[in-house]
């Protein structure tokens, strides 16, 4: 775990972005200290999704936040910080990925996967989504979050995970299937249509 956070001074007052990363880069523990609880938690959800469970999640975490320190110099201020953070975790939480042999991309046409049982029936919220995501069999989950949350093209998804973009475009496609499939078996009451509007187009 970093040093910075057995530190139990209080943490540097708000510094603009800029000066956080400047100071960062400088070696300031505190600043550091701010940059990661400024990001973990948003970070953390991103690693969730792709691993699916708590440890490897918190693994990933750490791993890419050194990274984050170390490559700082490689922020050019081109783009959204906190977008170059996600990248990263995401590409560790592939990294974990491929290394345990998590991902099984199979064609469509071969796919049968037998799920867990059907979700508690709920009143759904994004985060109630992103529950289910992680429901997903590990090639399904992966290639949604890429795709449809984290913004990766199929020609990126491809390259990233080493197979066909039509393997990518399946898996995708049998992700929302199952996605969709749950959501109706779900027992929604009537004056949700303003939520269930923005989990459909969520997953359509």
């Amino acid at each position: 775990m970093f040093g910075f956070l057995r530190n139990k001074e209080r943490s540097t007052q708000d510094l603009s972005e800029s000066e956080l990363i400047e100071a960062c880069k400088n070696g300031s523990s505190k600043a550091q200290k701010q940059l990661y609880e400024q990001h973990s938690g948003k970070m953390f959800g991103v690693a969730l999704r792709y691993v699916g469970n708590h440890h490897e999640a918190e693994d990933v975490l750490v791993t890419a936040f050194m990274k984050v320190f170390e490559h700082l110099d490689s922020f050019k201020g081109e783009g959204s910080f906190e977008g170059w953070i996600r990248r990263i975790v995401s590409n560790e939480a592939l990294g974990l990925i491929r290394k345990r042999k998590k991902v099984f991309m199979e064609e469509i046409e071969n796919a049968d996967y037998k799920g867990k049982n059907n979700p508690a029936s709920t009143a759904l919220e994004t985060n109630d989504l992103l529950a289910l995501v992680k429901q997903l069999p590990d090639g399904y989950r992966t290639v949604f979050n890429m795709y449809a949350i984290e913004g990766f093209s199929h020609k990126e998804i491809a390259e990233k995970l080493g197979v066909s973009e039509n393997t990518s475009k399946s898996q995708l496609s049998r992700a929302r299937a199952l996605l969709k499939k749950w959501l109706e078996q779900i027992d929604t009451n009537t004056d949700d249509t303003l939520n269930n509007q923005s989990i459909n187009s969520f997953v359509l």
